[in-house]
C-alpha cells in the first residue's frame, strides 16, 4: 500500500501547486471567443497575448485584461481581433487548474 499512499502525496503535492499559481497569478476568467471580441470592441488599444499550438487538435489561445480582470479564451481557429489591438504572441500560454 505504500504505493497507493505515495501516489496520494503527489496528487495532494500537484493540487498545493495549481492552488499556488493560481494565487501568484490571481483570478482568470474563461469566457467564449464572441464575448472575448466583444469586449476587445470596447477596449481600444488594449494588449492581447495570443499562442497557438495543441497536442492532438490544433488551438489558438487569448488572454487580456480588462477592467481589473484576465481574461482567457481558445478557438479552433484565428479570431478577428479588432483593429487597434497590440498583439504579443506567446509560445505558449498556461492556466492553472
Amino acid at each position: 500500500m505504500a504505493g497507493a499512499g505515495a501516489g496520494a502525496a503527489a496528487g495532494a503535492a500537484a493540487a498545493a501547486a495549481v492552488a499556488q499559481a493560481i494565487k501568484a497569478s490571481g483570478a482568470i476568467v474563461r469566457i467564449y471567443p464572441q464575448d472575448f471580441l466583444a469586449i476587445l470592441s470596447r477596449n481600444t488599444g488594449g494588449l492581447v497575448v495570443q499562442s497557438h499550438g495543441g497536442i492532438l487538435s490544433s488551438k489558438f489561445q487569448y488572454l487580456t485584461s480588462y477592467k481589473g480582470l484576465v481574461l482567457y479564451t481558445e478557438s479552433q481557429t484565428m479570431l478577428p481581433l479588432p483593429n487597434g489591438i497590440e498583439l504579443i504572441a506567446a509560445d505558449k500560454i498556461w492556466i492553472p487548474g
